[in-house]
């Protein structure tokens, strides 16, 4: 667990009172900035001292812009508090995926180190623009492949309940984070599961929009038709005013569309007039049950708040798994070739030709999954075996969107759990891709749709957070983060780590 022994990880504020960030949401710390209880100085210096308490135990962040950060803050503390934007000042953790001007980027990468771009991420822009301040970078797995944010070639983030424990890939750093108190909310991407699983296993609350929601400019790309960003918060509230900052169409980016209206805040108490479909493929035998029992702990919280619970069967979902891991690779092989040793990152010294640069740099700077990856999808896409692989895997894709289709002419909206399991052992499972390709078995098929999906915290088993999976239709965000609001409120679980001495 993590260690926070006297005011170790807190700053007094301008009253002499000490300012305890463990428990702070940004709708917090924003109210706070307005009433002038703290500055942007005090509060950006708290979670610095909170990181500089506990990430030598989380193992979160891969660079901590201190002095950025607090150069941010002070910006804001020399505007008048009445001509500031409303979450200007608020701080923010992200993901080591988004290009951001003059802090250097690695994707947790080799091939990467060093790497600083020359401009920022449309989402960077967009939170520069909203006057938030930037902490630093986290970890990840490798180029977001994995489900354990083991894969990082730096370093391996623990979970704060236990760390002993995986905190989930591939935005594990982020999810950590946040769950550690180390900033109030965070940025990830999702995939596969990708925000979503690793909120689920440290218990804070995670959402993938719609595939085009937000623009995808200035994030490394690992599959260019699953990829989606989207926030890592304490609470629903967060998640939905952190989406309304990043969500818009972008004309560099063509898939992006954005959202017609404003989420706004969510408020929502009940749940009447709504139908959910609790997904058969998805509570069955690869569900833990302990994970099964607090799952139907919240599909009974649903239906005390008036929803109609009825079960639905998707059949294609169980062919998810094996549709992805040719989807994703193959796009992966195709997105990766770009780092080469020519242009930016990594180059392996002494070759004697081109084609021995190329082969070192890349054996040198791709760790074993990206490389794994990076065969199977070039191996799909070779010819004669195209149809039998890659198009299969796409024909497979169609009949689990149709699926989804046929499901929400019933329901407004789908229930699983998010994980099969809890936070499972670091190591446990780095010899058995398939076990670990397992982990996303209730979250890949949604981004193989490109629907919306939120994960909340459920409740515990064994001690362990357990994540409650909600999806809507395309576009649905504004009704999702709704009425996971309102199952939140009735939930009512403690998000907040037990906050102890680390043994050694």
């Amino acid at each position: 667990m993590i260690a926070d022994t006297g005011d170790c990880g807190r700053e007094r504020a301008g009253d002499g009172s000490v300012l305890d960030v463990t428990t702070l949401t940004a709708y917090r710390c924003r109210q706070l900035l307005e009433d002038g209880e703290v500055s942007a100085t005090e509060l950006t210096r708290a979670y610095l001292h909170r990181i500089e308490a506990v990430d030598e135990a989380v193992q979160a962040y891969l660079l901590v812009d201190g002095a950025g950060a607090l150069g941010a803050a002070a910006a804001v503390d020399a505007k008048p508090r009445a001509e500031r934007l409303p979450w200007e000042g608020v701080p923010i953790g992200l993901k080591d995926i988004f290009c951001v001007k003059g802090m250097e980027t690695t994707c947790a990468s080799r091939i990467l180190k060093g790497y600083v771009p020359p401009y920022d991420a449309t989402i960077i822009a967009k939170l520069r623009a909203a006057g938030l301040i930037f902490l630093g970078k986290l970890n990840m797995d490798e180029f977001a492949m994995g489900s354990s944010t083991e894969n990082s070639a730096f370093k391996t983030t623990r979970n704060p309940w236990d760390l002993d424990r995986v905190p989930g890939g591939s935005s594990g750093g982020s999810a950590a984070c946040v769950a550690a108190a180390e900033a109030p909310w965070a940025l990830g991407t999702d995939t596969g599961g990708s925000i979503r699983q690793p909120a689920s296993l440290c218990g804070v609350v995670g959402l993938k929009p719609t595939y085009g929601v937000v623009s995808r400019y200035g994030l490394v790309a690992f599959a260019s038709s699953l990829d989606q960003i989207g926030p890592i918060t304490r609470d629903v509230k967060d998640a939905a005013a952190l989406l309304d900052i990043i969500a818009g169409r972008d004309p560099r980016d063509s898939t992006s569309i954005g959202l017609s209206d404003p989420i706004g805040v969510p408020s929502r108490g009940d749940l009447e007039g709504l139908r959910f479909g609790v997904i058969k493929e998805f509570v069955g035998g690869a569900c833990d049950p302990g994970v099964r029992d607090v799952f139907d702990s919240g599909v009974d919280a649903i239906s005390m708040l008036g929803g109609v619970c009825e079960e639905v069967s998707l059949p294609s979902v169980e062919r998810g798994i094996a549709a992805y891991y040719l989807i994703a690779p193959s796009e992966a092989s195709s997105n990766l070739a770009r780092f080469d040793g020519v242009r930016y990152g990594h180059r392996a010294a002494h070759s004697e030709d081109l084609l021995e640069m190329y082969t070192r740099t890349r054996s040198e700077g791709f760790g074993v999954e990206v490389k794994r990856r990076i065969m199977i999808g070039t191996y799909a896409l070779s010819a004669g075996y195209y149809d039998a692989y890659y198009a299969q895997a796409q024909r497979t894709r169609t009949l689990i969107i149709q699926d989804f289709e046929r499901a929400f002419s019933r329901f407004d909206f789908l229930v699983s759990p998010t994980s099969p399991t809890v936070a499972f052992k670091i190591g446990e499972r780095t010899a058995d891709p398939l076990a670990m390709y397992l982990s996303d078995l209730c979250t890949i098929p949604v981004n193989l749709a490109a629907l919306p999906g939120i994960s909340i915290p459920a409740g515990f088993s064994a001690g362990l957070p357990v994540g409650l999976q909600m999806i809507g239709p395309h576009f649905s965000e504004r009704g999702l983060l709704n009425a996971a609001h309102a199952v939140e409120q009735k939930l009512e679980v403690d998000v907040v780590p037990p906050l102890v001495e680390v043994a050694g």
